[in-house]
């Protein structure tokens, strides 16, 4: 990346030059399609072999604690890096990000393939060795740092989109992202059942370097250089949390969303192994795939109809739905109860998140939305590993051998009814409810008036703005 940002200064007109329209909403709109679509194959890309890598790793070793440990490491590295990408997203081009990204992820999953080809099956999938471990962080690498690429993305849709239709661009967002996973969810599946890992990494190169070559051909004329803006170095934390801070009850919001990442680690270290003993690893790719497609659905109707006036309000009742659902999905050990859970639970996950980066999207100038976006994603992210962490090993040693146990399945089957996974279902059951009791507590508290105050009264100050012609005070 060669394109830095100026010297802070005190001009108007500087600090709008990443901002200011050059082209018709809808022209505007269409390049934000193609950027949306580069950014959905680039998503396919790294889902695609970080799904494959969790499934291959699975089935050859069936031990949760090792699919706990590549979920957990993976959300982790977000968390550890995403201040560091946030910061670069204010002090580079948005574009320019994207593609540093999609450069950095072919070059790792290139050096996988290698790894792949040169070292024997029995070390690589050794944990008591250094090739696993090798394999595993050189695609986590690439796929984290592929991230980097969505708070760009993030901050593209305020260059681009018109303040009143920010939060169904932010739907569209979800949408790619719920077709992501279903593309992923089904091939990753069937490339590990029947291609086997090798030639998945092949397919993972064919699309990174199809996503690089076609990210090079984009253009966004209005971000004429990077926004003026006061970050500092490659880490900036203390601009970051200035950032958060200068709006009222913006870091209880990202607190929030970190509470309900923290729930969601929980079923990301879980939700496979429950997944892949009901079912065979081809059958459970596809209905997992059937299940996201709950995620195109969420995703369409926040692009339809927004989030209404209140973003938060709808963020939060949304929550609360989510909890209902992970607490009844698995009751019984039924696979169309799972699958069905899994489509409903999904269709509200875009709007939970569309929610929140509409109301940064409104309420956070755009020179620090960079690192406002990646400090909220460093913070919410860094949840779910620890959960993740902690459930994996504490589900495989404790929890699940009870419940196969004679006395822990007879306790347990009036509330869970009788099967395999019964412990992981009873895991599932008080994250359900932890998370309603957390939303429900979220309405009650003043920071939830103040956030949504905030964000209505910058509403009035974009509306007072496009009626009068003057500029914002922001």
């Amino acid at each position: 990346m060669t394109e830095q940002g100026p010297v802070p200064s005190t001009s108007a007109a500087a600090a709008a030059a990443a901002d200011t329209p050059a082209r018709s909403p809808e022209q505007r709109y269409r390049t934000f399609t193609g950027i949306l679509v580069n950014t959905g194959l680039a998503n396919i890309t790294t889902s695609y072999l970080w799904f494959a890598l969790t499934f291959w790793v699975y089935l050859e070793t069936r031990n949760v604690i090792a699919t706990g440990v590549v979920g957990g490491a993976y959300m982790l590295l977000i968390a550890l890096s995403s201040i560091s990408f946030g910061t670069y997203v204010d002090r580079y081009r948005k574009l320019a990000v994207m593609r540093f990204a999609a450069a950095f992820t072919l070059v790792m999953f290139m050096l996988s393939g290698a790894l792949f080809l040169l070292t024997p099956a029995d070390a690589l999938l050794d944990l008591t060795r250094p090739w696993f471990w090798a394999f595993m962080l050189i695609i986590l690498l690439g796929a984290v740092v592929e991230n980097m690429r969505n708070i760009a993305l993030a901050a593209t849709v305020t260059i681009l989109i018109e303040p009143d239709r920010r939060a169904n661009a932010n739907g569209l967002v979800g949408m790619v992202q719920g077709l992501m996973f279903i593309v992923t969810s089904v091939f990753s599946g069937v490339s590990v059942g029947v291609l086997g890992m090798g030639w998945t990494i092949v397919v993972a190169l064919a699309l990174t370097a199809l996503a690089f070559a076609h990210v090079l051909t984009l253009r966004v004329p209005e971000e004429v250089r990077a926004a003026t803006t006061d970050a500092q170095g490659g880490f900036d934390l203390r601009g970051s949390l200035a950032a958060v801070a200068a709006v009222a009850g913006l870091f209880a919001l990202i607190v929030f969303s970190t509470f309900n990442n923290f729930i969601g680690g929980v079923y990301m270290a879980l939700m496979d192994p429950y997944g892949l003993e009901m079912f065979p690893v081809e059958l459970w790719g596809a209905y997992l795939a059937l299940g996201a497609t709950g995620f195109i659905l969420g995703g369409a109707l926040v692009g339809r109809f927004g989030l209404g006036r209140n973003p938060l309000r709808t963020m939060l009742l949304a929550v609360i739905l989510m909890g209902v659902i992970g607490a009844v999905f698995t009751l019984r050990e039924w696979a169309w109860l799972y699958v069905a859970g899994i489509w409903v639970y999904l269709v509200l996950v875009p709007v939970v998140e569309a929610a929140e980066q509409t109301v940064i999207q409104r309420v956070v100038p755009l020179p620090r939305q960079g690192r406002v976006f990646g400090f909220a994603m460093a913070f919410e992210s860094a949840a779910a590993p620890v959960t993740a962490f902690l459930i994996a090993p504490i589900a495989q040693v404790w929890i699940i051998p009870y419940a196969r146990s004679a006395e822990g399945a007879a306790q347990l089957a009036p509330l869970l009814g009788e099967g395999t996974s019964r412990g992981i279902a009873l895991v599932f059951l008080i994250a359900g409810v932890i998370l309603i009791a957390a939303a429900l507590l979220a309405f009650l508290a003043p920071v939830y008036r103040r956030v949504s105050a905030s964000y209505a009264g910058v509403g009035a100050d974009v509306s007072a703005t496009a009626e009068t012609g003057s500029p914002s005070s922001d």
